[in-house]
């Protein structure tokens, strides 16, 4: 039995401009003690699809169900087996970090659990601010203070929407080696985020969404082996040739071209050159996930 299983979801919206769809028939199955990611670009439907899981929201058609639970006729039962960390900072202004979660934990009706929050704040870095106001927190303490309610209950599964958005390097490798371990513990994570050295580094499966459909589900590796290029990567101080900019992924001084045999990267190299520009840091790599991302977007436009 699936973890999380999303039948056929379709949500429609009403706007001054007519119907909008958020979600278009979408179905996937997510097995349990799995760590899997759901990436999109803005506007793919993410968010909307996790709100229905969470019972947030209600779709317009379709089943969403957790350890084989409905979410809309089983609500009570499927959010015990939740924890969600939301995208948006919201905390209340007038508890310290303990407080927070002690409130949280009678929500789920748990009362001696201070061993399980005291592990929740030495993991997430946040022993030395638990007798802190929330209003006193960092943008990123929040955003680990948040991780600990999620997950104050010890959901067997845990929705993580863009938890790292906006935050430190430290707090990031905290955040995944702690939920790292919770995964090799038996824990289903469904990870939402931009950063797709993330997804490409945890992520076990892997759906895309594009403006509310899946346009690619597969094992991780799948999707790397099916790249359909390598890339020649290197450095530039100026602008690149028309004929190539349009192909190019460009980040500061960093280029980025597929590179599908030797005589299309000598091509590239040879309009540079005939440019009059000088390439740095010249290498051939692997396509990565943000290449696959990139072209499964284009494919599925």
């Amino acid at each position: 039995m699936p973890a999380i299983s999303f039948q056929s979801v379709t949500k429609t919206f009403q706007t001054a401009k007519g119907e909008l769809t958020a979600l278009d028939s979408v179905s996937f199955d997510i097995d349990e003690g799995e760590f899997f990611g759901l990436l999109g670009p803005n506007g793919a439907g993410k968010t909307t699809l996790i709100s229905i899981l969470a019972g947030l929201a209600k779709a317009s058609s379709g089943l969403v169900k957790v350890n084989g639970l409905d979410v809309l006729t089983q609500s009570l039962k499927t959010r015990k087996l939740l924890g969600i960390v939301p995208q948006e900072l919201v905390f209340d202004p007038f508890f310290t970090v303990i407080e927070a979660l002690k409130f949280q934990s009678g929500y789920f009706g748990i009362s001696k659990n201070q061993d399980w929050i005291d592990e929740l704040l030495v993991s997430l870095g946040l022993e030395d601010k638990a007798n802190s106001n929330m209003r006193q927190l960092s943008g990123g303490m929040k955003r680990r203070v948040l991780v600990a309610q999620a997950l104050v209950h010890k959901p067997p599964v845990i929705v993580l929407d863009e938890p790292t958005a906006g935050v430190d390097v430290e707090l990031r490798q905290t955040l995944w080696q702690f939920i790292d371990r919770l995964n090799k513990q038996g824990h289903t994570v469904l990870l939402t985020t931009h950063y797709l050295e993330e997804a490409e580094a945890l992520c076990q499966r892997i759906a895309m969404l594009k403006s509310g459909r899946v346009v690619a589900l597969d094992k991780t590796s799948e999707l790397l082996k099916a790249a359909s290029s390598n890339v020649l990567r290197f450095k530039l101080d100026s602008e690149l040739p028309l004929e190539l900019k349009k192909l190019a992924r460009v980040t500061g001084r960093i280029v980025q071209l597929p590179a599908h045999n030797a005589e299309q990267i000598e091509g590239y190299l040879s309009s540079i050159r005939l440019a009059g520009l000088t390439a740095e840091d010249v290498e051939i790599r692997k396509a990565d996930l943000e290449d696959v991302f990139i072209e499964v977007m284009g494919e599925s436009s």
